[in-house]
């Protein structure tokens, strides 16, 4: 399982406007500054959550980015997919079996299983 930069950078995006509340919304220079990240990454990304259905943008000068529901009805793994793929793939153990063609733990193999917990999680 390898993370992107655009997942990390999205998930940051989004606990950024979470933790910023609703009363007030996150903007992209507020988030750019507060993320180090250039204010057109920012953009692409939000874009990205918000045509998801994760972030609202919320007009006017002092308007920004919200949470479009609330953060306990986030699912992590849904939104891993969004910004660019899903935690774990089957092709996963193919890649990394060690030395041999095929993974000495294929039959019995517990991080497998909790990988793909994790992935169905919903």
């Amino acid at each position: 399982m390898k993370i992107t930069a655009q997942e990390e950078y999205g998930l940051r995006i989004l606990l950024h406007i979470a933790r910023h509340g609703e009363k007030e919304g996150a903007s992209i220079p507020m988030i750019s500054d507060a993320e180090g990240l250039s204010a057109a990454y920012v953009a692409k990304l939000t874009r990205t959550l918000r045509l998801a259905g994760y972030i609202n943008s919320t007009p006017g000068n002092k308007g920004g980015y919200i949470l479009a529901k609330p953060a306990e009805d986030i699912n992590i793994n849904q939104v891993m997919k969004v910004l660019g793929g899903s935690l774990y793939s089957n092709k996963f153990c193919e890649d990394y079996s060690g030395a041999l063609k095929l993974c000495t733990n294929s039959v019995d193999c517990s991080v497998r299983s909790l990988w793909q917990m994790i992935q169905n999680v919903s």
